[in-house]
């Protein structure tokens, strides 16, 4: 892509951080501006399998907890309309009331598994918010049969919550291969050690799926090659 068109449509500001960090080097900036985009591609089934295993061992937990297979629906007026959950602008159940008016607006026949796949890993990590964590009575940490015992909700939120930030970053572009103006992975390389912990947490037999999708070391290295 010539200066022109980066310039036009990736913008200048976004690309000067790249040039900075290679000293100004406008071939090696490029290179590092491909390699970030390969980092975060490499992240992306990690991130999306991950989140595919979250949502549905919490919906099979729940399932069991309500005693229902609809509980998505039918716990909107249940715990997700408790005055208790005002502050939070009964965040659920509106998200839920969102997907449902989705699916009415496209003749879509609502159904409980249309609504879960709809539902954003926010959503899903928010179990773990004290708030709604008392409501459904403790059962979202019970996903975590392997944690270690020091592991607590609100450590499991706030791994879980930076994963959430993470996930963010690659899905709207941003660079990830930075620490401030400086070429560096750790974070990336802490998301990925807080994913392995999380799955291995959940039930260690997952693993081998997600190291068969896992190429992050690889571009890590070519990234870190560029400084």
């Amino acid at each position: 892509m010539n200066t022109d068109l980066r310039h036009t449509f990736l913008s200048r500001p976004r690309y000067n951080r790249y040039l900075t960090a290679t000293e100004n080097d406008n071939k090696r900036a490029k290179k590092l501006y491909n390699a970030n985009i390969r980092l975060a591609q490499a992240f992306h089934p990690l991130l999306t399998q991950f989140e595919v295993v979250l949502r549905n061992s919490l919906n099979v937990k729940l399932t069991s907890h309500f005693g229902d297979i609809d509980w998505i629906i039918n716990q909107k007026t249940g715990f997700m309309k408790h005055n208790s959950l005002k502050n939070s602008h009964f965040f659920m159940k509106t998200c839920i009331q969102k997907t449902e008016n989705k699916l009415t607006r496209r003749h879509v026949p609502i159904t409980s598994g249309k609504i879960i796949s709809d539902q954003t890993f926010g959503f899903w990590i928010a179990f773990l918010l004290s708030h709604h964590y008392s409501l459904v009575g403790g059962q979202p940490i019970h996903i975590f049969k392997f944690k270690p015992v020091k592991e607590d909700r609100a450590s499991l939120y706030s791994k879980l919550d930076e994963i959430r930030s993470f996930r963010n970053r690659v899905n709207h572009c941003e660079p990830i291969c930075f620490s401030g103006h400086t070429i560096d992975c750790t974070k990336a390389l802490e998301i990925r050690a807080k994913l392995y912990n999380l799955i291995e947490w959940i039930d260690p037999k997952l693993i081998p799926f997600f190291e068969n999708l896992d190429n992050i070391q690889s571009k890590v290295s070519n990234i870190m090659s560029l400084k």
